[in-house]
């Protein structure tokens, strides 16, 4: 061997033992779950990378923290897997994400070893076939700020306690079986709050008049059995307010429309009045059809330039772009 090619090849072997890149670096704990997890999903394909005589750390569908050599995110998505989230899910105790996402032959409930998971930050549940309640337990991770349970066969009503949650920022419950009212306590979140989604389920009563003092970023409760007032969420500087296709009824004409308001529907609903008169400077969608508004569509806004679709069907809204009041 020359000398340059032997200084080489020694140089690799160096950073071979000293870099964690080259070397096993996967905690023998973690390792030893993951590979429960692997059986009790059956072994199937989409983990064939978790082989016990390779390194954990790159393996797909996880990631190991560079200081601690720990599991910190598992991401299993997107697979044909069949079964429940595995209980040893709980035995990974620096996991801050953990995602089940697009896995529509996982069944179950939100499984209850996830309670233990006191480090976690990021929970996607979604699109999955989960059953039964939206556990209370979740009230326990006082360090999640992302939940997603969306698109699952969730029935039941909403905890309330997960308005405790300091860190929480989103909640996306939407596309479930969800039953009772919305939580009066859901005014009372900490920090910001980028989502709100609770559609697509079956909610009834009415909306909290403590929503109206939440800035949210979106706010979806459309799809539901909601009833009553909800001119309370117009106090607010929520940017995306989708109310459409429940049983409200108030009067419109008194509503204030914030300048940070940029997408609106309340189409499908028992909504009276007139459109109010404050210029809508900010929207780039609108939709008030199938509701009970009378009135002349304001002028000298931007109102005109969303079409017919926007304001057909109420009892006695009139003017561009609809036909012209008499």
């Amino acid at each position: 061997m020359e000398p340059l090619q032997k200084f080489s090849f020694l140089i690799i072997i160096f950073f071979a033992i000293l870099s964690p890149s080259f070397s096993d670096r996967c905690n023998p704990e973690d390792k030893k779950v993951l590979l429960k997890i692997k059986k009790a999903l059956h072994n199937p394909y989409h983990l064939a990378s978790w082989n016990p005589e390779v390194d954990c750390c790159i393996w797909y569908s996880l990631k190991c923290s560079r200081t601690t050599n720990r599991v910190y995110k598992l991401t299993i998505f997107a697979g044909q897997i069949n079964g429940q989230i595995p209980a040893e899910v709980g035995d990974l105790p620096f996991l801050e994400t953990l995602m089940f996402h697009k896995l529509t032959n996982i069944t179950g409930p939100v499984q209850p070893a996830i309670a233990k998971l006191t480090n976690l930050k990021y929970l996607d549940l979604s699109w999955n076939h989960l059953s039964g309640p939206v556990p209370d337990f979740l009230s326990q991770l006082k360090n999640l700020i992302f939940l997603d349970l969306s698109f699952n066969q969730l029935s039941g009503s909403i905890p309330s306690s997960l308005s405790t949650l300091p860190n929480l920022t989103s909640i996306r419950l939407d596309r479930n079986n969800l039953t009772g009212q919305i939580p009066m306590s859901f005014g009372s979140f900490a920090g910001e709050f980028p989502y709100l989604i609770l559609s697509h389920n079956k909610l009834s009563g009415s909306i909290p008049a403590s929503l109206g003092k939440k800035d949210f970023g979106n706010l979806d409760l459309s799809r539901n059995r909601l009833e009553g007032d909800a001119s309370m969420v117009f106090n607010s500087k929520t940017r995306w307010i989708d109310l459409s296709r429940n049983l409200l009824e108030f009067d419109f004409s008194k509503v204030e429309l914030s300048e940070n308001l940029t997408w609106l529907d309340l189409n499908h609903n028992k909504i009276t009045g007139s459109l109010p008169e404050s210029a809508i400077v900010s929207l780039q969608f609108l939709n008030v059809s199938y509701n009970r508004l009378c009135g002349e569509i304001p002028v000298g806004g931007d109102l005109q330039r969303f079409d017919y679709t926007a304001y057909f069907h109420n009892r006695c809204l009139c003017g561009a772009p609809l036909p012209p009041c008499k």
